[in-house]
Parts: structure tokens; sequence; C-alpha cells
């Protein structure tokens, strides 16, 4: 694996970009804290399973989507938390002070890898305790554009290492849990059309001709049917009388040599000939948004046939894809949102490695 070029990546202190304070806790003893049956995870001072020492039914705390990290272990236990947690003694947060809204989870995902390597080697430990002043002043490098976080850099590179593992392994005819050694049960799994109630509304895009577009001060992502970079080929200027669709929407290509590729956009785009908008009906997570990406990509390689049987016909009436339902035989969101997550996690070691810089 080839070594990231980071020679123009830009030196941050912590404390330019975050704000560290301890998580606010329910000041109990554990047998009282933590139940088995508990629903809310509690964050304690821990290097292992992203920092959840158990369950609880006491009301969360913290909101999710921080990061947090143990004042009294190793460098270790710096973690992304993904949801609402109960707090803990000496468990500490990062809060934005700046860029509050790009903050996204891919950012924090790439930043918290980053955070994390660089105070492993400053050898904190039990004794040598990695404390909220020495984070604070902690020196990490990121990459950079126009002088300020280069978001989209750190939300495509995570995504695609999401993306990669995920869709390399897994298929609904073919997923295991690695934990059992056995096939997930497919038989609470229907099929659903993507413009059903609850999905999305299909969008033909914008037809744009990337040769006719001009890069003057370029703003928008252009999306093609390409496989790598979300779709993106091009960087463009903006059109007066045409909107961009928003970042969050996804890219369906129906035709050519990528036929099936299904991205999440990660800011404003135009699209291509034979590019699709996919705008969910609802606040969608970017877990969902995922399964269903990965979904709609395998149905589209095993069934259709670039320039022979393509997308276009079908999209729009028969073309559908498996989802697992809940007891009301609707998609079971949640399943999908801790499928994905589960997978994140069984990858972070990985990531961690890809990561690594010398």
């Amino acid at each position: 694996m080839s070594k990231i070029n980071i020679s123009e990546w830009k030196e941050y202190q912590i404390k330019e970009l975050f704000d560290i304070t301890p998580t606010r806790y329910h000041k109990l003893i554990n047998k009282d804290l933590i139940d088995e049956n508990g629903i809310n995870p509690v964050i304690v001072n821990s290097s292992y399973n992203n920092g959840v020492g158990g369950y609880s039914y006491l009301e969360c705390t913290e909101i999710g989507n921080i990061i947090t990290f143990s004042d009294t272990t190793t460098a270790e236990s710096i973690f992304y938390q993904p949801i609402d947690f109960v707090g803990y003694s000496h468990v500490q947060k990062l809060t934005p002070i700046l860029y509050h809204e790009n903050w996204t989870k891919n950012c924090l995902l790439f930043f918290m890898v980053i955070f994390r390597k660089q105070a492993s080697l400053m050898d904190f430990n039990y004794v040598n305790k990695f404390t909220r002043e020495m984070a604070l002043n902690l020196n990490i490098k990121l990459p950079v554009k126009n002088d300020i976080p280069d978001w989209e850099y750190m939300e495509n590179f995570i995504y695609n290492i999401h993306k990669k593992e995920i869709s390399n392994q897994y298929y609904i005819t073919q997923y295991i849990d690695r934990s059992q050694s056995k096939k997930i049960d497919l038989s609470n799994w229907r099929k659903f059309h993507l413009y059903d109630k609850g999905l999305f509304e299909i969008d033909m895009g914008t037809k744009l001709d990337k040769v006719k577009m001009t890069q003057q001060n370029p703003t928008v992502n252009f999306i093609g049917r390409a496989n790598k970079n979300n779709g993106i080929t091009e960087y463009v200027d903006l059109i007066n009388d045409i909107n961009p669709y928003e970042a969050g929407n996804l890219t369906l290509s129906l035709g050519g040599e990528y036929l099936g590729s299904c991205f999440i956009q990660p800011s404003p785009f135009y699209t291509s000939q034979n590019v699709i908008v996919l705008k969910p009906t609802w606040d969608m997570s970017f877990n969902v948004k995922m399964f269903i990406s990965i979904m709609v990509f395998r149905e589209s390689r095993q069934f259709y046939k670039a320039f022979i049987d393509e997308l276009n016909r079908h999209i729009k009436t028969d073309f559908s894809i498996y989802l697992p339902i809940d007891k009301a035989g609707e998609p079971d969101w949640e399943y999908m949102e801790q499928f994905i997550d589960n997978l994140y996690d069984k990858e972070r070691e990985k990531t961690k490695t890809i990561l690594s810089m010398h």
C-alpha cells in the first residue's frame, strides 16, 4: 500500500479546531448504571469496543457524532461516537469550535484516526496519562484546500474505504456473520422499488455535457458514469439558471461500462447524461444510504447488461432491490444502520493501517 503524500497538508493544534470538556455522567457506581438489558451505550475508560462498557436504561447525557477519549488510559481510547450515549468519569469529548457544519461522520472518522495516530506516538499510558491539556496542545496534520481543511477529501477518503471494503465482501446472497460463521437469515427480506413510499424520488438528472462545461471558478462537482471518486469526473463552474443538486443525494449510472455505480454525494453537483439522482424522501442516515447503494450496485451488476439491457427502461418500472424488513413489513432502517456500523467496526484496524504515516 503506497503512503499518502502529506507534504502539502496543514498543521493544526487541536485547540484551534475543538474544545475538549468532560462528558456529563450520572455519578453512579456501575451496578446501578449498567444493565444487561439496557439500550443506551455507556462510554467508559476503555480502549476496546469503541469505548462501550455496557448499556443503561438511564437517559443519554451526550449527543452523538463526536469524538471521545479517556484521560486516564492510553491514546487507544480515542473513538468516534456515532449515536447519543451516557458519559462517564474521565471520559472527555471534542466539540468543534470552527466549521461546525463540516464535521460530518466521515470527516470526524478521518480526524479521529489522525488524532489517535499522533497521540500514540507520544507514548501515553496509565502512568503518563493523556490529559485534556495535552490533547488540546497536540499538533496534527490535515489535508487542506484554499487554506482550510479539505472536507471533500476527508469525506471521500473514508467513504471510499468504507464502500470498497463492504462492496468487495458482502452481497445479499453472500452475507456472512463472521462471528458465528453462518449465513444471515434472509427470510425477513423482500424486494422494494426505489420509488416506493419511504425510499426515493427519482430525478433524471441535469443531463449536461462535460465538454461544454466551464472551469473558470469551479464550485460544483460533475458526476459522470464512473466507478471511482464518488463518480466525480470534474469540478465545474456554477450555471446561473441551473441549481446543483444538494449534497447527501445519491447518484446512479444507468448504463455504460460502469452501469449501476451508485454513490452518496458529499457536495453539490451536476450530472451527465445517463446519471440519475435518488433523492431520499426522509432524513435518511449515511449508513442507510450506504446499505441501499450497495444493494443497488449488486442488483444492477448481476441482472443488467451494459449496452444490451441497461437500467434506463427499468429504473422507474420493474427495477427493485432486496432490503431487510421489520414486523410491519417495512424497511428495517435500524437493521441497516447497525449492519453498516458493525462492518465499519470490523474494518477499523484496516483503516488505521491505511492512514498510518511515518
